[in-house]
């Protein structure tokens, strides 16, 4: 991926040399929902909820001083990598906006190490990345990026840069008011429908990464030869299917949360194919079964 020497965002708060977040904070319901939407790394999500839940009823540790931070080199070039990427996903977006008649509002993004505390809670690097709607920020640990090539296999510049594009799309998502059919469907559903909703709500998010990726080319050919093969592939480890199987369990559809390895690199496919925010209504019912065929 062509990214050096590039505008780099201003919209990153680099709080790594902070450390582990110590402090617990109330977590609103539509937050709860995202922070676990937008998980890549497979686990038990109803545990891990749980853990966050019980982290808010925790008395605040006593605060300590941080250890030293002296990023190596090659986590100043991945940082510098994700400022590069934020800048582009801007300036994609600010005019994707302008021709819907409105104005995007710019999610700041948050690089952290071991536990960040957010609007949404403090959640541990074992979330993943994710999108907090009650501050508009997206939050990273870079860690996350050794995790995604040495134990996912999906190694690769642009299949990290298709992780922050993802997690922008919810912050689209939150501003278009996508989000809020999950929302609204919180307690008044059964739980197979909501994981419905929910895997409704992450293709879109996949769908919007590859209309960024569409027009973040046609503005600054970006692309090098294997980047749409790192980010199809970095989809496919990420379903849910593969990631159950990849856990030793059963595949089980009715708990998925953000759909199945062909349906991610479907949507993020027809996004990059088309670059019409037109064709990303994954709720409605007729368009989501023609582009999953059937």
């Amino acid at each position: 991926m062509r990214w050096k020497g590039r505008r780099q965002s201003d919209n990153v708060e680099d709080r790594r040399a902070k450390g582990p977040a110590r402090k617990a904070a109330g977590i609103g319901g539509l937050a709860l929902i995202l922070v676990i939407a937008s998980m890549f790394i497979k686990g038990d999500f109803g545990k891990l909820l749980g853990d966050i839940g019980r982290a808010q009823m925790e008395k605040p540790a006593a605060s300590g001083p941080a250890e030293p931070f002296n990023p190596t080199q090659e986590e100043q070039e991945l940082a510098a990598f994700i400022k590069t990427v934020l800048a582009y996903t801007e300036d994609v977006w600010n005019a994707e906006f302008r021709k819907l008649g409105k104005k995007y509002q710019e999610p700041t993004l948050v690089l952290f190490r071991g536990s960040v505390q957010s609007a949404c809670g403090v959640a541990g690097a074992q979330v993943g990345p994710f999108y907090c709607p009650a501050d508009n920020q997206v939050y990273i640990d870079l860690s996350f990026y050794k995790t995604l090539r040495e134990q996912l296999g999906a190694g690769g510049d642009f299949a990290q840069a298709y992780v922050v594009a993802h997690e922008v799309g919810h912050h689209v998502q939150n501003l278009l008011g996508a989000s809020d059919r999950l929302h609204r469907a919180r307690g008044k559903v059964s739980q197979v429908e909501y994981n419905r909703l929910s895997v409704r709500l992450e293709l879109q998010a996949d769908f919007y990464a590859g209309l960024w990726a569409h027009h973040a080319q046609k503005r600054d050919n970006i692309l090098e030869r294997g980047d749409i093969e790192e980010a199809m592939n970095a989809a496919k480890k990420i379903g849910d299917d593969a990631l159950q199987r990849r856990s030793g369990g059963a595949v089980r559809p009715d708990s998925f949360t953000h759909g199945t390895s062909e349906q991610r690199r479907t949507w993020f496919e027809l996004g990059l194919r088309t670059g019409d925010i037109r064709q990303g209504d994954t709720f409605d019912e007729a368009h989501f079964r023609r582009v999953n065929g059937g």
